[in-house]
């Protein structure tokens, strides 16, 4: 920050989203005060640090199993988990580090529970796919499988009459499950408090997404449900997409979300992630359009 006056508050603007099934969509500005900006950046920050010292601790056979790193999307997790009220919900996909921490874990919770010890967040037996925490469930090993649960817990919300919205995210591959469809189906017949978040990183597993899906354009895949085109790799577009849908979806039902990101790693720590995509690429990508020194540059800018 300047050594001036320090600034509390700015206005960001971000880039239009792309809109299905809506005339109007979430804002394209917002403001930031300086606390709050802080506070994102740093979680931001410490999300990128705890996939490193997971990467390492694989490396030394000290976490078994599978693991797979978010490093490179951050900004989905804490842009979405920044808007939550103490109601809501969130449920994703076995990519689940960096929502536990966000969602309230301490990065010692999910080291030990990485690592099997006693002190993790659910006692060393869930490993790197199966994290949970109060409001967050999970953390889901099977491809997809979040998603008809995701409808479900909206079913509890909107059952009990709490108010809570849920947030159910899996990857641009299972968006080609058929489960998934048959989620959007029951969300809409019963106007379910949902979103449906795509957290496209553009290659599934491993195969780009212009191969593995005749339509490439997630947002719409919910046809009957509205969507929206988020762009991943800004914090603020997220946070104000996820605030936007708190207050639709108790009204009017489910959204189908698109939010476009990239991972910096292979699809788990068994793939490196250069067979299908090239370095320079990679590298191309944390240099122009990194969330977190992208998110950095401009609330130094700002003051």
């Amino acid at each position: 920050m300047s050594s001036g006056p320090q600034v509390q508050e700015a206005v960001f603007d971000y880039a239009s989203y792309k809109l299905h099934r809506l005339e109007d969509g979430p804002p394209t500005s917002t403001i930031v005060t300086r606390e709050e900006a802080l506070k994102l950046y740093k979680e931001m920050v410490t999300i990128r640090r705890l996939e490193t010292a997971a990467a390492n601790l694989y490396k030394e056979k000290a976490v078994r199993g599978f693991c797979h790193l978010c490093s490179g999307q951050e900004a989905v997790y804490s842009g979405i988990v920044s808007a939550l009220r103490a109601q809501d919900t969130v449920i994703t996909s076995y990519r689940a580090h960096g929502f536990t921490y966000a969602m309230g874990v301490p990065a010692l919770g999910v080291l030990a529970e990485l690592t099997g010890r006693q002190s993790g967040c659910v006692r060393g037996k869930g490993g790197s796919m199966h994290m949970y925490t109060k409001n967050f469930y999970g953390g889901n090993g099977i491809v997809g499988a979040q998603v008809p649960l995701g409808a479900g817990i909206a079913f509890a919300h909107k059952y009990k009459g709490d108010g809570g919205v849920n947030f159910s995210l899996y990857g641009d591959g299972a968006a080609n499950q058929g489960q998934v469809s048959e989620a959007f189906n029951l969300a809409k017949l019963w106007n379910l408090p949902i979103v449906f978040v795509c957290e496209n990183n553009h290659y599934a597993m491993g195969t780009p997404q212009d191969r593995h899906a005749a339509s490439s354009e997630f947002y719409k895949r919910g046809d009957y449900i509205p969507g929206v085109q988020i762009d991943g790799m800004d914090i603020l577009a997220v946070r104000e997409a996820a605030r936007f849908a708190l207050h639709y979806c108790q009204e009017n039902g489910p959204l189908v979300y698109e939010i476009s990101t990239y991972r910096y790693h292979g699809h788990s720590m068994s793939d490196p992630g250069t067979s299908y995509r090239s370095r320079d690429e990679v590298q191309e990508v944390r240099q122009s359009r990194d969330p977190i020194t992208g998110f950095r540059d401009r609330i130094v800018g700002a003051g």
